[in-house]
This record gives C-alpha cells, structure tokens and sequence, in this order.
C-alpha cells in the first residue's frame, strides 16, 4: 500500500513515521511530478491551511489533488488538512477543495497558547489521546458525513465515504489506531 503525504509544509515527517510503523509505504508530494496515479490514499497533514492552499497551486497540485479525491481517492486530513477539505469555513471566506461536507471554525480554540490535550472517545477506536495545536472544530456535519468524535459538543473528526478528517494530530501521540483505521478505509476502497 502506497501513501503520499503532502510535504509542502506542517507535520508531514510524524505522518510518515506512524504510516510506516503501520507497514505503509510512502511518499512525500512536493511538487506535481511527485503526485502519481500510483498512490493507494494521501495525507493531508496540519500546518497552516492559506500556505497549503496556496503552495498546492504554485506546485500545479491543486486541481490534480481535488480531482482525485473528488474521483474517491481515500484522504486523511489532520487540522489544516480538514480546512482544505471542507466545502465551508465559517470564519473565512476562502474554500480549497471543498469535497468534505462540512463547516469548519478555523483556529476555533484560540492561538498557540489556546493548544491543549485531551482523551475522547472516537467512534471505532474508543478512548484517544487527541493532541489540539490552534485547532479547528466542525460546527455542521452536512449529510453523508459521520461525526466520529466531538469536544463539548463540537466534532472534531468526520468521515464521509473515502474521507476521514481530525481537528486534532493523532501523528503527535504514540496511538497509531486512527492511522491504522485510514489505512483499513484505503485496503476497503
């Protein structure tokens, strides 16, 4: 099994370390000519979402990207991931590849010092570590997408179809279940 994990800029490396315990080869995308027809899922880590939108076209990777996602291509987006995958952010009127039907508050619990740690409970994982670093939250899960977990009272991971996303970074825990959990909904896809 083959995962690309974008390497443009946030958490790529922590991605790829937890995939690869898990068995996964992967590959990291920086440019288009690193993104290929070959890959099984991508990952789309944390970091700052406007510097990923905008080095995903100055690459030529966006619309490749958003076309194969779009086409079903399994995804995993952790934090600025899950902002470039929701069709609305509420607190910013710039949309990325908008295929994740949900709205996304953008840094919803503050700055840097607004970080925090917490155990939830994940719908077919159980009790996790999740790790917030200027995290968002979903305020609305459209239809078709699931809420997997939630922090007083606001998701923080989805899934629809091929599709899972976290507001949180489970690639900074030792916990490699949600990384093994996309790794099953690529084998299914």
């Amino acid at each position: 099994m083959k995962i690309g994990i974008f390497a443009l800029q946030g958490a790529f490396l922590e991605h790829r370390i937890a995939l690869e315990k898990l068995g996964a080869e992967t590959v990291e995308i920086r440019r288009r000519t690193h993104f290929s027809d070959g890959l099984d899922g991508i990952v789309l880590p944390g970091g700052e979402s406007t510097v990923q939108g905008k080095l995903l076209r100055e690459e030529g990777l966006f619309d490749p990207v958003r076309a194969a996602i779009a086409g079903g291509l399994p995804v995993f987006g952790t934090c600025a991931g899950l902002i470039l995958l929701a069709d609305r952010l509420s607190n910013d009127r710039n949309v990325y590849f908008g295929t994740l039907p949900v709205t996304v508050k953008r840094n919803a619990y503050g700055r840097q010092l607004g970080s925090f740690r917490t155990d939830l409970t994940v719908k077919g994982i159980g009790n996790y570590p999740a790790v917030f670093i200027r995290a968002p939250y979903i305020e609305e899960v459209g239809q078709g997408a699931e809420a997997l977990a939630e922090v007083a009272g606001k998701a923080v991971a989805v899934r629809k179809d091929s599709q899972l996303a976290t507001a949180f970074h489970p690639e900074l825990t030792d916990d490699l279940r949600i990384h093994a959990y996309f790794l099953d909904m690529v084998r299914d896809a």
